[in-house]
């Protein structure tokens, strides 16, 4: 019995909420108010003409742009590519903690090592 009424009252609530989604707020008196509405948003709106993207062709030709990219490349000044070359660089300065990069380090080390300034390995440091 509880399970009948239960679905009779959610039954009604669906019946008294339906109704209010599907009707429409006000409806056109006539076909003439069709029409012109109709009209009116075929009209297209006010407003300043879209610009057109600028161009993305280069002004240099394929060769030109090799010779460039060979002397970059030949002057150390050419960039890794993608996303995950300036990645490495910023990724090896975060885990060591410091500015210099590895390769002043290891020029730092390669100098202590020949002024015997750092202790051979299982050695005690002198202090």
């Amino acid at each position: 019995m509880k399970t009948k009424l239960a679905l009779g009252a959610v039954a009604a609530a669906i019946a008294v909420f339906s109704q209010g989604a599907f009707a429409q707020a006000s409806a056109p008196a006539n076909r003439a108010d069709v029409k012109a509405g109709a009209q009116a948003k075929a009209v297209a709106p006010a407003g300043e003409k879209p610009t057109a993207a600028p161009s993305t062709t280069s002004d240099k030709s394929r060769e030109q742009r090799k010779e460039t990219t060979k002397a970059d490349k030949a002057s150390g000044k050419l960039a890794p590519a993608g996303d995950a070359g300036g990645q490495k660089e910023d990724k090896a300065m975060k885990s060591t903690g410091t500015e210099t990069t590895r390769d002043e380090r290891k020029a730092k080390t390669k100098s202590q090592q020949k002024a015997k300034q750092i202790p051979a390995a299982g050695e005690k440091p002198n202090q």
